[in-house]
């Protein structure tokens, strides 16, 4: 299940299949799917000698529009006053998605006919009439064959793949299309843009391309993600020829989550080396610009970081920032070890020629990978250093994985007032504060966005937007795990563990989900299955579900995903193609999730300052209110202390059954614990988490027993 390899497979299909010379025609959204898949040399070397955009505003002039004369060695693609030339001994490759306006271009170069035969390819299915329009445009009958191969998604990598869909209608991008996501509210899509069939027409066809039929399951607080399974669910039961795969043992599974369940991983300053350069530099397509970078020189001012044609990037693009470091350093050594070894001056015979020329272009390849790996972590270390992240980093780390309000609120305020500290970095960390301190009575958020004005920071009020948008009355998770009596327990023997590396402690809330998912403990009442999809299936807890859990997972994220994520199912993977199961998990199968494949994806890939620019821009669309400070709810009873009192007054009887609807309030000593009703949950939660404790307890038995037998 690689999507990378999916993708990569219908490539080669299309341009090995036509022989002889060939010209590539791609459009807007075509282009940077084949560029994170092939390259200019694998191009090449099937004869693809020309390479260019359908919508060339070029292709729209009559080829009589060019200017008779003989060439004068113009760089192409020729300017708007010239036509294309008619090539009629090359043959035309197009790959298209089957948008209006590449069917339209599509017609136009059909009606011109500049080449000896058309092979159109289209990376999602064709309706009907795009066909009969197609047709009706061959008057020349040049068109040879008409395929659809659905690579209509962006592959990454091997287990990670993006729409490459902005959701950032104010703040477009030249590289991905931007469309509004939201409706009037942050639970429906939106009604005027194209954001639903585009996520509906990338994941079918990641689907297909991987031949998979899955079950579907979502976040049950996400209409979002319930509207997306519902209607993928439709295609697949309206489509029934494309979808008639070879059964396997268990069925695939398709999980669809709402990136409002999490807001803030995108939050965090990143520390692995690709997540670190979309923070702080941005990957756009696999590119990378150092345009504001200094002493940089012309050639390396924009670079390209594919996993699958960058050996160095591929072995350390999960490496943190320490470990970068040296592993550059040997990197670097390297070259010089076979630059010595290779200089021309040690040429003495014939046979040392031949070796120098046959090596020589690896060499120099070799140096120029060399020269943009130095040149990108020399600018990523001045822009830590420039704008103060690892006190920034150290700060926001606290945040995302402690409880400690006082000292939190300490350092929030110190660092908002230093003028050190960049005013984003200053929002990032309010945000923060407010996030995982919203439901303590002992918070000050008010106070903090106060103080954000007073500093002149931008768009203050974005800590208010934060918890409407996604805040803990928005989420059906307890992403801090503060919100009960059980869950801090559970927070406490995870932190038992110790902490690598300060600026890493945080794991996203995805890796608890997969977690809970592979052990066959993902609630189907948080998670349910799409129309009864989950009788006789895995990957349940509870009615409908077996031991057994999914061999093959999906996972999408409406909204986008983080490179942070994406390292957390890739080392999954890794441990999972090693044969090795889910640490610490024992069940009737054996290890829980030996042999498991997963992969992600979602709208884009976030960081942070797309993130909050989508949160912003989605905001223009909803009620007026949505800036204030969000109505106020009952505050977690584990942050106060015990209020209760023997000389409460008396309730009446519809009181008293209001609160055993509510479930049974225990008061042990300084806790006040509530049990049944809205709190079993909690409870179920804490037998879960004693159950992680015994068997993590079990596991390092097991493990020093071992040790003494081998000693």
């Amino acid at each position: 299940m690689d999507c990378l390899k999916a993708i990569q497979g219908y490539i080669d299909k299309i341009i090995t299949n036509t022989p002889g010379i060939k010209v590539l025609l791609l459009d807007a959204e075509t282009t940077p799917i084949l560029s994170l898949a092939s390259t200019q040399s694998t191009l090449l070397s099937h004869e693809v000698y020309l390479t260019d955009r359908i919508d060339n505003p070029s292709r729209s002039l009559p080829a009589s529009a060019l200017n008779a004369g003989p060439s004068n060695g113009a760089a192409y693609p020729p300017s708007s006053s010239k036509g294309i030339e008619r090539l009629p001994h090359l043959k035309c490759i197009c790959l298209l998605r089957p948008t209006e306006e590449s069917i339209e271009a599509c017609e136009r170069e059909l009606r011109e006919g500049r080449y000896g035969g058309y092979w159109l390819y289209f990376t999602n299915v064709l309706k009907k009439s795009q066909i009969e329009r197609l047709a009706e445009a061959d008057e020349h009958e040049l068109v040879r064959e008409v395929q659809e191969y659905f690579a209509d998604y962006s592959p990454l990598t091997s287990s990670h793949f993006s729409l490459s869909l902005l959701p950032t209608p104010l703040h477009p991008s030249p590289t991905q299309r931007a469309v509004a996501l939201y409706g009037d509210t942050p639970n429906t899509f939106s009604p005027s843009s194209l954001a639903l069939p585009r996520h509906i027409e990338g994941l079918t066809a990641l689907l297909l391309s991987l031949k998979k039929r899955p079950i579907i399951r979502y976040e049950r607080m996400s209409p979002m993600a319930k509207k997306l399974g519902q209607e993928v669910l439709y295609q697949m039961n309206n489509q029934t020829e494309l979808w008639e795969f070879r059964k396997a043992a268990t069925a695939p599974l398709l999980l669809i989550l709402d990136r409002r369940n999490d807001p803030v991983t995108p939050l965090l300053s990143q520390w692995t080396y690709q997540a670190m350069v979309h923070e702080l530099l941005g990957i756009q397509n696999g590119r990378v610009s150092l345009e504001s970078a200094p002493d940089v020189r012309e050639e390396l001012k924009e670079i390209v970081l594919s996993p699958d044609q960058d050996p160095f990037f591929a072995s350390n693009l999960y490496d943190n920032f320490g470990d970068l470091g040296a592993h550059l350093s040997a990197y670097v050594s390297d070259y010089s070890t076979r630059s010595a070894s290779s200089s021309a001056s040690k040429i003495e015979t014939v046979a040392d020629m031949k070796r120098f020329i046959e090596e020589y272009p690896e060499f120099r390849k070799l140096g120029g990978n060399v020269s943009k790996h130095v040149a990108l972590v020399g600018e990523l270390s001045r822009l830590v250093n420039a704008r103060h992240l690892l006190q920034v980093s150290e700060l926001e780390q606290s945040l995302a994985s402690n409880e400690s309000h006082a000292p939190d609120l300490r350092n929030v305020q110190s660092l908002i007032a230093s003028p050190d500290i960049l005013p984003e970095a200053k929002l990032r960390l309010a945000i923060l504060y407010a996030l995982r301190y919203q439901k303590s009575p002992q918070n000050n958020i008010a106070g903090v966005v106060e103080l954000l004005r007073q500093q002149n920071v931008p768009d203050a009020e974005m800590v208010q937007i934060m918890l409407n948008f996604a805040g803990a009355d928005q989420r059906q998770d307890d992403l801090f795990a503060n919100e009960n009596f059980f869950s801090r327990g559970k927070s406490a023997l995870k932190g038992l563990k110790g902490v690598e590396n300060v600026y890493t402690q945080h794991t996203p809330h995805l890796a608890e989900t997969i977690d809970l998912l592979l052990r066959g403990r993902l609630k189907e009442s948080s998670y349910p299955f799409l129309d009864g999809q989950g009788q006789g299936v895995g990957g349940g807890a509870g009615q409908g579900g077996m031991n057994r859990a999914p061999q093959d997972i999906i996972i999408f994220i409406v909204g986008g995903t983080t490179y942070e994520e994406a390292k957390t199912v890739a080392a999954l993977n890794a441990q999972f193609a090693s044969g090795g199961g889910l640490s610490g998990s024992i069940g009737p199968n054996g290890p829980v999730g030996a042999g498991t494949r997963i992969l992600l994806g979602g709208t884009c890939v976030h960081n942070s300052k797309s993130f909050l620019q989508m949160t912003r821009d989605a905001s223009f669309s909803f009620s007026p209110s949505f800036s204030s400070a969000p109505p106020p709810s009952a505050p977690n009873p584990l942050s106060s202390s015990q209020s209760a009192s023997t000389s409460a007054p008396p309730t009446t009887l519809a009181q008293q059954q209001q609160q055993q609807q509510q479930g049974l309030n225990l008061n042990i000593g300084p806790v006040s614990l509530q049990v049944g009703g809205g709190a079993g949950g909690a409870l179920e939660e804490g037998v879960d988490a004693v159950k992680d404790g015994l068997r993590d307890l079990w596991g390092r038995a097991r493990r020093g027993v071992d040790g003494v037998r081998l000693q």
